[in-house]
């Protein structure tokens, strides 16, 4: 799968403008194994398949997080992981922004706890504390944050193929600044952007970077002992 996603996109090039609307992505389905499944209003499109014999699914759709402008991709896989398992990469610009917001809101006298309205990202900010570890180039540590629960969850999770990804993005496309998540988290992960450029190499990319996600987290962390590693 992971190789096949990046093929299916090799003929635009790293710089093609073409929009990926839902004719590019029902062709693209069509021809690589995926549901498609057009969503209203216009552009909104859902692409679904399965890694390592678990479902997930990427939506082109309005975002659901006031950090992000315009489109959003967003993703989700069933992996069956341990409850316990709680890693959350962000790209540290973001991390910055919320943790201004953060203090903003425990700082207003009207406001002084966090309520249903409080992105889920900011209340992780609370919970886990930011690791890290050396043999990631600086790169990565310059353009990501990573929480979690616990240090071994993230290092075996964020493996050398992923980080590559991760600064991997195409020429022209997505940047520092632009709003990035991916979690593991009750037992499913999760990727969260702004998409931004909304062109075919950022679609390829993204989808890229969650399914080895996903494969790197079904290799590494599936049935992981509860409390391994405190």
């Amino acid at each position: 799968m992971f190789d096949r996603i990046k093929k299916a996109f090799a003929r635009d090039g790293p710089n093609s403008e073409r929009q990926p609307g839902p004719s590019d992505a029902r062709e693209w389905a069509s021809t690589h194994g995926l549901t498609f499944e057009g969503q209203p209003p216009g552009e909104a499109f859902t692409l679904s398949a399965r890694v390592g014999g678990k479902p997930w699914r990427m939506q082109r759709t309005r975002p659901s997080r006031p950090f992000i402008r315009g489109e959003e991709l967003r993703a989700r896989a069933e992996l069956d992981l341990g409850n316990e398992i709680a890693v959350l990469v962000m790209n540290r610009a973001l991390k910055d922004a919320l943790e201004r917001q953060a203090y903003d809101r425990y700082t207003d006298t009207l406001q002084t706890t966090m309520d249903s309205s409080t992105p889920e990202e900011i209340r992780w900010l609370s919970m886990f504390d930011e690791v890290g570890w050396e043999s990631a180039p600086d790169a990565f540590w310059d353009r990501y944050a990573i929480l979690a629960d616990q240090r071994e969850h993230a290092q075996t999770w964020i493996n050398e193929s992923l980080c590559g990804l991760l600064l991997g993005w195409p020429q022209d496309g997505p940047n520092a600044q632009t709003p990035f998540t991916l979690m593991l988290v009750r037992g499913k992960a999760y990727l969260r952007m702004e998409y931004a450029p909304a062109d075919l190499p950022t679609l390829a990319h993204a989808t890229t970077i969650f399914v080895n996600a996903c494969e790197s987290a079904l290799a590494g962390l599936a049935g992981k002992p509860p409390g391994k590693g405190r």
